[in-house]
């Protein structure tokens, strides 16, 4: 979840903050969870493993974290109406994608020109990005959290490739 009533948040790098920043104020924790999900992997894990992992986990407990609390569906609709907002949400993914490149340069030790990092944050992106959408779609369907969360993660994490699955697999 991105926002939470009452709290005023800037977007990194603003000396100010825009309207979209006040309403979409949890961004910043946002844009490193999946980067952080992935320097947190165990021993033998990859990193899709890990985000796949943690997703899980919060979509089977019923996060509001990802979404699953009363009141979300509200939430985006006004998301959704307003350009402003969809705008920054998207910027919010771009950033989340640029940190998760970095991430898996790091983690990895591949070269700046190596484009493998970045196309498997996209893939691993593509699932986070997807399930957050499709919480997002249920809910304002009139889905309930629990219902919803029971939907989500297994055909995905079937679609993606062996490369995909088994790339930046920590050492024991």
């Amino acid at each position: 979840m991105l926002a939470r009533p009452g709290v005023r948040g800037l977007a990194p790098g603003r000396c100010s903050p825009a309207k979209e920043d006040l309403f979409l104020d949890r961004a910043s924790g946002v844009v490193d969870r999946m980067s952080r999900w992935v320097r947190g992997r165990g021993a033998g894990e990859s990193a899709a493993a890990a985000v796949l992992r943690e997703l899980r986990e919060e979509v089977e407990s019923v996060s509001p974290r990802v979404g699953l609390m009363d009141g979300y569906s509200e939430f985006m609709r006004v998301v959704h109406a307003a350009p402003a907002l969809r705008s920054r949400l998207w910027a919010i993914q771009q950033e989340v994608h640029d940190n998760l490149v970095e991430t898996l340069r790091e983690e990895t030790g591949a070269a700046a020109d190596d484009p493998l990092p970045d196309l498997i944050a996209g893939q691993i992106g593509w699932v986070h990005q997807t399930a957050m959408a499709g919480i997002g779609r249920r809910m304002v369907e009139g889905g309930t959290p629990a219902e919803v969360s029971r939907e989500m993660l297994d055909v995905m994490e079937e679609l993606l490739s062996e490369k995909v699955l088994n790339y930046a697999v920590r050492d024991a």
